[in-house]
């Protein structure tokens, strides 16, 4: 799952748990989430809900690490995100009797 899916292009499968989630509208939220699988960079694109059949495409628009703006986010740190696309309503946050809800995509190509 962290190897290259297409080596030429380097484009490499992620995934980002979502601790607390707000929609801003129907096509936009923010979520504090961990990186469980990454790095993650801006722009990546989020195609699937772990463990659910649903359909998502969410881009990754912007990433606030210690309340600044960077451009990827490694394993294991947490950051305030910004997705926009198809599938915001059925992100959810985390309560004590559910665990964090991961949604799994791709990076996009490295920056030359």
């Amino acid at each position: 799952m962290t190897g290259p899916l297409d080596s030429d292009s380097q484009v490499v499968e992620m995934e980002l748990a979502i601790d607390q989630v707000t929609v801003v509208d129907p096509a936009e939220a923010t979520a504090a989430v961990r990186c469980m699988v990454g790095p993650v960079r801006r722009g990546a694109r989020f195609d699937r809900l772990h463990d659910s059949a649903e359909a998502i495409d969410l881009e990754l628009v912007q990433i606030l690490a210690y309340r600044r703006s960077v451009e990827e986010l490694d394993a294991v740190h947490t950051a305030l995100v910004a997705l926009r696309g198809a599938g915001v309503q059925l992100l959810t946050s985390a309560t004590p009797c559910t665990r964090w809800q991961a949604i799994r995509g791709t990076n996009p190509p490295p920056p030359p």
